[in-house]
């Protein structure tokens, strides 16, 4: 092989690991964001069921203040 070969060789080597890298790098900031997403999809989640429960209690109220009518 000639010199150039090699060079050639070893320039598309260090472009494929530069690009691992920045993918690898990327793939942590997206298991990041998914994370921090998830932890996001839970707090509206237990909010969502407060809510649910919240508003079982009023229509229970309401249904009282009916019956007693």
């Amino acid at each position: 092989m000639s010199f150039e070969v090699l060079e050639k060789l070893e320039s598309k080597i260090q472009a494929a690991v530069d690009t691992i890298s920045l993918l690898q790098m990327e793939l942590d900031e997206l298991k990041e964001q998914n994370g921090q997403l998830a932890q996001e999809n839970q707090q509206l989640k237990q909010d969502h069921d407060a809510w649910q429960d919240r508003l079982r209690v009023l229509l229970g109220k309401i249904d009282q203040v009916e019956e007693s009518a």
